[in-house]
């Protein structure tokens, strides 16, 4: 009767430790995280503006203490970074249409629509690279699940982003 017992609390004890042992890797593994702790290795603590799309494993970064900007993807795997000079522009896309554009030497094009019920809502950072031009980020897509939480609140962050990308280029 004892060995039962004994037998039972240890099974039991296994379980618990397993089930928590899961539960802490799925925690560290979750698509957010890996994301910010790739950014944090690539730049450093210091990230100042940051954009995520855990759906897609995608994520941009810009650090004013390094001047440096950081885009990664395959879940923070892989990225590059790229000093402030070599950032060539930025554009916001809702639903396929170019609806704001910040670029070096042109005139800022303002985002002036407000789309509450965008089913796509995309940054595309543009660079001076020939292998690597731009990255396209989704800041909200309904097809893919990728979301900042509404298109109200990506639309904001793309705007913060254009804001932040145009006093980079003066």
């Amino acid at each position: 009767m004892v060995d039962a017992l004994r037998i039972i609390l240890l099974v039991a004890l296994a379980a618990a430790a397993l089930t928590t042992a899961g539960l802490t890797l799925a925690w560290w593994m979750e698509p957010e995280r890996r994301l910010r702790r790739a950014l944090k290795r690539t730049l450093g603590p210091a990230v100042d503006v940051e954009a995520l799309s855990p759906a897609e494993g995608r994520a941009c970064a810009l650090d004013f203490e390094t001047s440096q900007a950081a885009v990664l993807w395959d879940r923070g795997v892989n990225g590059l970074v790229y000093d402030f000079d070599e950032i060539e522009g930025a554009e916001m896309i809702v639903d396929g249409h170019v609806l704001a554009r910040v670029r070096r030497g042109e005139a800022r094009r303002a985002l002036d629509v407000m789309a509450p019920d965008a089913g796509q809502v995309v940054l595309r950072v543009m660079f001076a690279d020939a292998r690597h031009p731009e990255f396209e980020l989704d800041l909200w897509n309904t097809t893919t699940g990728a979301s900042t939480g509404s298109p109200a609140e990506a639309l904001r962050l793309g705007r913060r982003w254009l804001s932040h990308v145009e006093a980079l280029l003066k």
